[in-house]
């Protein structure tokens, strides 16, 4: 009997690794070397005194190849924790985004309204543009930038999924 297809699902990946220069290569290096693909990626230092970063990795995938995912980061010597935030329970994700509209008249007025009610923030104006600041889920900012596109969209820069688990405990 052929195997059955499992559908693929998103999770939202969380590692605590060094910091030190090739860890991201090597981490990108395993996903691309395996045909994984990285739907969202974020790194920042979290401890100077430790000399530790967090990954984020939002990724797609059956189950099966989403546990091979884990296991291969946990193998890597410079990670020293993985945790898959979609299993553990609800996470707190986030993303920033800066999206430029032109327009001039009713359109600047319609973009200002859409603005408002996704409680985004201008952060650039001129007679001719807007940028607009917008944080949330990743699902609010797509339905906010699948807004402003018939209104003159010109580009827009996203920061990618910052996540971190709900609750007391640490990683």
């Amino acid at each position: 009997m052929p195997p059955v297809n499992e559908p693929a699902e998103r999770h939202t990946l969380s590692m605590l690794v060094d910091n030190e220069p090739g860890v991201l290569a090597r981490i990108v290096g395993l996903f691309s070397g395996r045909g994984y693909n990285i739907d969202s990626l974020t790194v920042s230092e979290v401890s100077h005194a430790s000399h530790l970063s967090r990954i984020t990795v939002v990724t797609t995938g059956a189950p099966p190849i989403i546990e091979q995912i884990k296991s291969q980061l946990d193998r890597l010597v410079p990670v020293h924790r993985v945790v898959d935030l979609t299993v553990v329970g609800k996470a707190v994700e986030r993303e920033l985004a800066l999206i430029k509209v032109r327009g001039k008249g009713e359109i600047r007025q319609e973009a200002l309204l859409i603005a408002d009610s996704f409680r985004a923030r201008t952060v650039d104006t001129t007679l001719e543009s807007f940028v607009f600041e917008i944080t949330g889920k990743p699902e609010k900012v797509d339905q906010f930038v699948s807004l402003l596109e018939p209104l003159g969209l010109v580009e827009v820069s996203r920061t990618g999924v910052a996540a971190i688990g709900r609750g007391p405990d640490g990683m």
